[in-house]
């Protein structure tokens, strides 16, 4: 199991997802998108590993729910 993030680190990552950035499943272009933020380089990657990893769980669900629709 990995490390567990902290809350402040979710409660961040939830209001830049809230202001309507666009992260998606990859890891990298997730980085790039959160270089503009004055972060720390084990913060911003933090950061993009939770909000790769929430994304992804997204499109489980997303997916999921299309299956048991048909």
């Amino acid at each position: 199991m990995g490390k567990t993030k902290s809350k402040s680190l979710r409660k961040a990552s939830k209001t830049i997802n809230a202001a309507g950035v666009k992260f998606n499943g990859n890891f990298e272009k997730n980085k790039k998108i959160l270089v503009g933020l004055t972060l720390s380089k084990k913060l911003r990657n933090q950061m993009a590993g939770l909000m790769t990893r929430t994304k992804k769980q997204e499109l489980v669900q997303i997916e999921a729910e299309k299956a048991r629709r048909k």
